[in-house]
């Protein structure tokens, strides 16, 4: 764990030097000379170890563990223990399924708490978009808004499509894009998110598509990078082409002896 914060944090700092050089530019004769650069900002070894001390506490997601302030001095102790090169204050073979149970319940209060939050935000978010008269509304608890017509088929559940796509939260944020990458992306129909194969096929090749998915839909309870648990996802998609989906190989026949 600690070689993995180091060379994490190493990186950051190569990465750092690495886009400063690039910005850096030649003062050839008849160039205007470059503008001087901000004066670099002046740090106490105290500032640095507290900022070292919050990337270490969001690292390991202590907001989200909600320890109380008893906790957090229980938890500074246990840190200046290790800092002072002394062994574990128990027997670890002994306290691990202990500690794992404590820390188990401490992600399932998290995750509730998200759960509830997440719920209360999605009924809300779906209410208001029953005044929008151009979104349509399907018995699975999908929503969907054609915002281009498109003139070429629709697409079938076994087929793949290639696709422009931004995919986002409810607040915004977007956790997936095609189009920010600059590289339409294609899926098997029958291969993704249910929201996706009821979705697309609502759409014709060259049109676009507004979704609306909800979490039965989408990732449910689970979540994924950028996406917490119980998280409807809006997502804008433009449909460009339809391929037919590729057969999976046929196993090999086994050979004579």
């Amino acid at each position: 764990m600690k070689l993995k914060l180091i060379a994490t944090i190493c990186l950051l700092a190569l990465g750092l030097a690495a886009s400063r050089a690039q910005e850096v530019k030649l003062n050839l004769p008849g160039q205007p000379a470059a503008p001087a650069a901000p004066a670099k900002a002046v740090y106490t070894d105290a500032q640095l170890i507290e900022e070292f001390g919050w990337f270490i506490g969001k690292r390991v997601g202590l907001t989200e563990l909600e320890f109380t302030k008893e906790e957090v001095e229980l938890l500074l102790k246990g840190i200046a223990h290790a800092a002072a090169g002394k062994d574990s204050p128990y027997e670890l073979e002994k306290i691990g399924p202990a500690m794992d149970e404590f820390m188990q319940k401490k992600q399932n209060a998290y995750l509730a708490k998200l759960k509830t939050k997440n719920q209360a935000e999605n009924t809300a978010f779906f209410t208001k978009l029953k005044e929008n008269k151009a979104i349509v509304a399907l018995p699975s608890g999908l929503h969907y808004e054609i915002t281009k017509a498109g003139d070429g088929a629709a697409p079938k559940a076994t087929e793949t499509v290639r696709v422009h796509y931004t995919g986002t939260l409810i607040d915004g944020t977007v956790f997936d894009s095609s189009v920010q990458r600059g590289e339409p992306a294609e899926f098997p129909l029958d291969q993704v998110i249910p929201g996706w194969t009821e979705g697309i096929q609502k759409m014709n090749k060259g049109g676009k598509i507004k979704l609306y998915v909800p979490p039965q839909l989408a990732y449910g309870d689970d979540g994924r990078p950028g996406i917490p648990p119980g998280s409807t996802l809006v997502f804008d998609v433009e449909l460009l082409d339809i391929k037919a989906t590729a057969a999976a190989p046929a196993p090999a026949m086994p050979t004579k002896k």
